[in-house]
């Protein structure tokens, strides 16, 4: 998995800024859940949730976060679910 300082750096080379509310939105459930946080956001419906929020620039900066992470795919959440042998609807993050 890449630094934050990566994907930042990805982002500024590719769309001219940072955009590291992007990437830890992204990452928010690692520590909780480790390489397992990406079943919830590292797929095509994360991205959408992201273009929701942020819009189409930071949808982009989400592609390109994915697809450090994921060797070059943009994975749907079915992929990531049969992956990971989960179905992380059934799975509650920890609240603060």
């Amino acid at each position: 998995m890449a630094a934050m300082d990566e994907h930042c750096r990805d982002c500024v080379r590719e769309l001219g800024e940072r955009f590291e509310h992007v990437h830890l939105w992204l990452d928010e459930l690692q520590e909780e859940f480790g390489p397992m946080h990406r079943a919830f956001r590292h797929h095509t419906d994360g991205i959408e949730m992201v273009r929701s929020k942020w819009g189409d620039q930071a949808a982009k900066a989400a592609e390109i976060h994915i697809r450090r992470d994921c060797r070059g795919l943009i994975p749907t959440p079915e992929q990531l679910r049969d992956y990971w042998g989960v179905q992380v609807e059934e799975i509650e993050p920890l609240s603060d």
